[in-house]
């Protein structure tokens, strides 16, 4: 039994799927892939995301505002993302974070959403969902000034070694998805190695990113038995045993009941 920790179900391209997402979702269940949490990335989605969950079972969602958003857009309120965080199957704050990579001009409306981002979390309990990108000692700063009850992931993590270790020293959860499987990626696969079985996470970050063999392809969450596959030869350990942990590791950050 599989989760898929991040995926963006209301982003995926369902022209060619006659069975809509029902048949995306079905695909990944034949896979054993049995719970998904599909995260927000503005209002609107949160909101969005929000009415689909009730259509799903085993589907949960995020409330927050992506750092790479259009800068056009004013920064969230708390009070807003508290206020949607109360529907019953939000389990989390974000996506939020900094991405200096591709969007450092927007540095300050990113750091000014990443405050209150956190401050919601504050607020709320729920733990957050981070998307960083070369911004390692700001992220793990403010991080820092804002403790968290339940802390949170840094999901689809592509940063060092030293960056993972400082964050799960703060409670953190570290997440990884196809990137893990590019041929590019061995000082990614080498922190995989170093970092805790109880504090993995695996996500596709679905409809991007498909992992080998699927590149080219729009990614969906049944691809997340790929990155399991991957992450599981990293460790040392059967399928069977990370999908075991990992689930665990899922339920016990988000409090999502097992199935």
């Amino acid at each position: 039994m599989l989760v898929d920790s991040h995926c963006h179900l209301d982003r995926l391209d369902l022209s060619d799927r006659d069975a809509g997402l029902d048949g995306i979702l079905a695909d990944a269940r034949a896979r054993g892939i049995t719970q998904f949490l599909s995260v927000a990335v503005d209002l609107a989605t949160s909101a969005s995301l929000v009415e689909l969950t009730e259509r799903y079972d085993h589907v949960y969602s995020s409330v927050g505002v992506h750092p790479l958003q259009k800068i056009d857009q004013p920064v969230p309120e708390v009070e807003q993302l508290v206020a949607l965080a109360r529907a019953p199957k939000v389990v989390a704050i974000g996506e939020t974070g900094l991405d200096n990579f591709y969007s450092a001009e927007s540095h300050q409306w990113q750091r000014d959403s990443f405050i209150r981002h956190l401050q919601a979390s504050q607020q709320t309990g729920l733990p957050i969902i981070i998307h960083t990108r070369d911004a390692r000692e700001e992220t793990l700063e403010l991080l820092r000034q804002y403790p968290l009850q339940a802390a949170g992931v840094m999901h689809c993590f592509t940063e060092t070694w030293e960056m993972a270790e400082a964050a799960i020293e703060l409670g953190f959860y570290i997440s990884f998805s196809g990137i893990v499987t590019f041929k590019s990626a061995d000082e990614l696969r080498e922190v995989v190695r170093r970092v805790p079985l109880d504090r993995i996470l695996v996500e596709t970050d679905s409809p991007w990113l498909a992992p080998v063999p699927h590149r080219g392809k729009q990614n969906e969450p049944q691809y997340v038995r790929e990155v399991a596959e991957t992450v599981a030869d990293l460790k040392g350990v059967s399928l069977e045993q990370l999908a075991e942990i990992t689930t665990q590791n899922f339920h016990r950050l988000f409090r999502i009941p097992a199935l």
